[in-house]
């Protein structure tokens, strides 16, 4: 059975209000935009059942709390800062998610969620939907969650947990999810590092195909 993308699956404690944010936005939105026209990060009535995909993340200095792009704004250019959404609090292992804003936080929170507990130096990340290095994983030798872990839930967090653990993701900063069709996940110190290591195996998966 086809999952259905970009559907809530954690358990969320969302207080609708207008916040004050902790540091600019306009960085991390511009790398949006950048996935945006590279189509990494979208909405396209042929993929997905129309459904928005890909999103983007910022620790907030000092914890493990994170600005995320809101849920179903894919089909956006660019993001207003109410598009946005502050994750306040968050327990992978046990479903669960707290967060603040005037718009719910994407499906994958969860596991951006994961991320920042685990490496205090990841500072962003960026999840998107490129099939062309999605379905090169092996090729590429990249390190990924298996066929058998859906997005958005606690087997997705605990299996980021162990990419995590086994160091895999120091070498490589870019992992795909099997699990979820098209899934790729790249983490770095700032947004620039986790962008351009997508654009990196983007660029090798288009040899690979153009080499068959």
């Amino acid at each position: 059975m086809q999952e259905q993308e970009g559907v809530i699956k954690y358990q969320l404690s969302h207080s609708q209000q207008a916040v004050a944010w902790p540091m600019p936005l306009t960085e991390m939105n511009a790398w949006r935009a950048v996935m945006f026209r590279l189509q990494l990060i979208g909405q396209d009535p042929a993929r997905y059942d129309n459904l928005g995909f890909g999103n983007i993340s910022q620790r907030v200095p000092g914890g493990q709390q994170f600005i995320v792009s809101g849920t179903q704004t894919g089909h956006l250019a660019w993001l207003d800062s109410d598009q946005f959404s502050w994750v306040v609090g968050a327990d992978p292992r046990q479903n669960l998610l707290e967060s603040k804003g005037s718009i719910k936080p994407s499906s994958e929170a969860l596991t951006h969620a994961s991320i920042y507990q685990h490496d205090p130096q990841i500072q962003a990340v960026i999840h998107v939907h490129s099939p062309e290095i999605w379905r090169h994983s092996h090729t590429l030798d990249l390190p990924h969650t298996t066929a058998d872990v859906p997005y958005g839930t606690v087997a997705m967090a605990l299996a980021v947990e162990q990419l995590l653990a086994s160091g895999r993701l120091q070498e490589t900063p870019v992992f795909t999810m099997l699990g979820h069709e098209d899934g790729v996940v790249a983490v770095g110190a700032n947004h620039q590092q986790a962008a351009m290591v997508l654009i990196k195996f983007l660029a090798m998966a288009l040899a690979i195909e153009q080499e068959r």
